[in-house]
């Protein structure tokens, strides 16, 4: 199953965001590593500048979705405001199989 995490950052925390950035990239890498990661990247402020996250990764239920979520750097960070997980059917522009 998908879940999608839509992840709010809290006001002016730019500066966790990019200082925990390495650690957080490593940690999507492991997730595209296993095969867990459909898609990841942040949304932007009007400014251009990252505020939040949307990650999209494959887990079995919502317990593991929750599991992944909170192992996040970012989260352990106390980056976001709010994180808000759900199940996501991906209907059109799916990439084939490989």
């Amino acid at each position: 199953m998908l879940f999608a995490f839509v992840c709010k950052d809290k006001p002016g925390s730019l500066q966790v965001r990019l200082d925990t950035r390495p650690e957080h990239v490593a940690f999507l890498e492991g997730l595209n590593a296993q095969k867990k990661l459909a898609f990841a990247g942040p949304f932007l402020d009007a400014d251009g500048k990252p505020n939040g996250s949307l990650v999209v990764v494959e887990a079995p239920d919502l317990a593991a979705a929750q599991a992944l979520s909170a192992a996040d750097p970012y989260a352990k960070a106390g980056l976001f405001e709010s994180v808000e997980i759900r199940q996501w059917n991906w209907t059109f522009n799916k990439p084939a199989a490989s």
